[in-house]
This record gives C-alpha cells, sequence and structure tokens, in this order.
C-alpha cells in the first residue's frame, strides 16, 4: 500500500514518518512540504533516518495521485480541504488530520474556524456529510468502508473514549457534564509561538480557550451522536510545560446513585475489552501522562462520588500519537484491512 504523507515536516507528519518508515504493509512513495520542498529528508531528519533519503517534494495533486493509494494530510486547518476533492475524484483515499471534515456541516465549520474560512472559499458540504469521524474504537465498521476519514482532535479523543461507553448505555446524565483537560506544548503545532516560549510556559500552568474553545463543539458534537440526545458540556483546557502528553478530568452526574466505582471500572472494561491500545486501571490508581508518552495507548480510571452520585474519569494519553497520528494509523490499517494496531506495539521508555 502507497502512502503520501503531505506535511510530512510538521509533528504530525514526522510522527507519521517514523510509524511507517519499518511497516511492511505500507510504503511511503510521497513526502510532501511546501517550506522545505527540494530538500532531502535526512538532511532536515537525521534522528528519523530514512534509507532511500527521499527528497521532500512540493505538494502536488498530480504526484501524489500518481504515486499513493492514501493520502494522510497532516496540515493547517483550512489547506485539506484545497486538495480533497481532487484527491478523491482520483481515487486516492484521505485520512485528513485537521479539523477540515470533523463537522458533518460545512456552515458549522465556517462558524467555528471562521479564520481559516475568511481564507478558504470551501464548497463542499458534500465531503462533510460523507467523512467518517475516525475514532477506531467507535466507528471501526464505517472506517472500514470509508474514502474519507476525520481524524478527531487530541482533546476530543482523551474525553469521548472514556466517555462513550457511559453516554451510550445511559450511565451518566446528559447534562452537567465537565471536562477539564491539559495539554504538553506540542499540541500547538511546530510554528513559532510565542506562548510555547519555554521562558514563556515553563514552570508554569495556564488555562485558555475558556468556554469558546474549538472543540468544545466537536465533543458535543459526537458525544450528541453518541448519546442520541442534544449535549452541552463545559470544556476548560489547560497548557503544561512538557512536551507530549495529555491529562483529561471528566466530571458527570450518576443516573443511578447507587452505582460503584467497582461497577463503573466493570462497565467501561467490558466495553473495549477488544482493544488492546486502552486500559481500564483498578480503582483507586490514577494515570499518568508518563505511563502513556510513546504510545498509542489510553489509559482509564474511574471514582464515583457515594456521597453526591457523581462519577470521576481521567484519562492519559500521547497527544502527538493516540491524540493524532498514532490514531490517523489506526485509521490506516483499518482502512487497509490489516490489524487495528498493527505497527503501533510501541514502547514507553518510562522515566
Amino acid at each position: 500500500m502507497n502512502v503520501a504523507i503531505v506535511g510530512a515536516t510538521g509533528y504530525g507528519g514526522i510522527q507519521a514518518v517514523n510509524l511507517l518508515k519499518k511497516n511492511k504493509n505500507y510504503k511511503i512513495s510521497f513526502l510532501g512540504g511546501n517550506k522545505t520542498s527540494g530538500s532531502k529528508w535526512n538532511d532536515n531528519f537525521p534522528f528519523i533516518y530514512l534509507e532511500d533519503d527521499p527528497y521532500i517534494e512540493e505538494i502536488s495533486i498530480a504526484k501524489i495521485s500518481n504515486k499513493a493509494d492514501i493520502a494522510l494530510l497532516c496540515l493547517p486547518n483550512g489547506i485539506s480541504s484545497t486538495l480533497t476533492r481532487k484527491l478523491l475524484d482520483r481515487g486516492v483515499k484521505v485520512i485528513d488530520l485537521s479539523a477540515d471534515y470533523r463537522y458533518k456541516s460545512l456552515d458549522k465549520w465556517k462558524k467555528i474556524y471562521s479564520k481559516e474560512a475568511a481564507i478558504y472559499k470551501r464548497n463542499d458540504d458534500d465531503l462533510c456529510k460523507e467523512a467518517v469521524y475516525g475514532l477506531p474504537e467507535i466507528n471501526k465498521e464505517a472506517i472500514s468502508k470509508a474514502r474519507l476519514i476525520a481524524c478527531p482532535g487530541c482533546y476530543p479523543t482523551s474525553a469521548l473514549i472514556p466517555l462513550a461507553p457511559l453516554l451510550s448505555q445511559g450511565i451518566i446524565e446528559n447534562d452537567g457534564i465537565v471536562i477539564d483537560s491539559k495539554s504538553g506544548t506540542s499540541g500547538g503545532g511546530r510554528e513559532p509561538n510565542q506562548k510555547l516560549l519555554l521562558s514563556e510556559c515553563g514552570e508554569g500552568l495556564s488555562a485558555y480557550g475558556l468556554i469558546n474553545h474549538r472543540h468544545t463543539s466537536e465533543i458535543e458534537q459526537i458525544a450528541s451522536s453518541i448519546s442520541g440526545n442534544s449535549i452541552e458540556l463545559l470544556f476548560t483546557p489547560h497548557l503544561i510545560p512538557i512536551s507530549r502528553g495529555m491529562h483529561s478530568t471528566i466530571y458527570g452526574r450518576l443516573r443511578d446513585p447507587g452505582l460503584t466505582s467497582d461497577d463503573c471500572r466493570i462497565l467501561l472494561d467490558n466495553f473495549y475489552r477488544n482493544f488492546n491500545n486502552i486500559k481500564v486501571l483498578p480503582v483507586d490508581i490514577y494515570p499518568s501522562t508518563k505511563w502513556v508518552k510513546n504510545t498509542n495507548q489510553i489509559i482509564i480510571s474511574v471514582k464515583v462520588d457515594s456521597r453526591n452520585g457523581r462519577i470521576i474519569i481521567l484519562s492519559v494519553i500521547d497527544n502527538l500519537l493516540k491524540g493524532q497520528t498514532g490514531q490517523a494509523i489506526q485509521n490506516l490499517n483499518i482502512m487497509s484491512g490489516f490489524s487495528i494496531d498493527d505497527g503501533l506495539e510501541l514502547t514507553n521508555n518510562f522515566p
């Protein structure tokens, strides 16, 4: 299977090259990146050495379609929409790591991503409706039949996987869900950004995007679909001074206040029993981001407060892997007919 990695020199693209370079099921047939086009891969990334040392090429629909069966679009929001239809029309399947196709409504995307919408004049509402939301543990069957996958954001991944069993089975109330998440600085991308400078964010912790963060509506859209009811929730992201890792603490109200921590742990464990990358911890053991660093795992813990009938769910992921490119490779595997975790048997080099 020939794979094009478009936007190969951003964090998402770098992860994709690293994950696919020794995977016998796939051949990296195209590396695209306009800013670095014309340069050799190994000159830019000698620590992710490729034996054939390919050139990074200018992004070209013709070249991608001639060389690849599937394209991983590791591009900033808005740019993917300029390529996707042209690639699909030429028979190239697309896995998009941006937010361009996460919403079923183009009007919704334009509202949430207004700055990008002002630059990229889109008219591909049909593709927004066609795209499959690429959360493999929830949408595996649909992903296997799709030609266009919209990979979830890292924050939504960390929240929706713990919430899905509880929402789908009516264990928690649809109202009153609170998500408190903390992300490493790599979640901000590779482009220079003042707030991500070491002297700005080092030795500190800060919240941002309160109430109107873009991922709030993404989480609400999928949570509502899983629940079958409209859900509005409270989501607050924070920046923490680590390179990679994400920790989410989720609060909800139990419909049955008599449920125990063990009851809820068993429910989560049974729901994900067929997914090796999801681990549900014993009660009273709480995960650290260090436990999942450099892996595609998500580790979940749950605790019930019997005094007030509330549930607390903790989850940790590596935001660049399960929160981004590792999840994209899971989707690639499903679309290609391989095992979902093929090539993702990664080792956490603790500490």
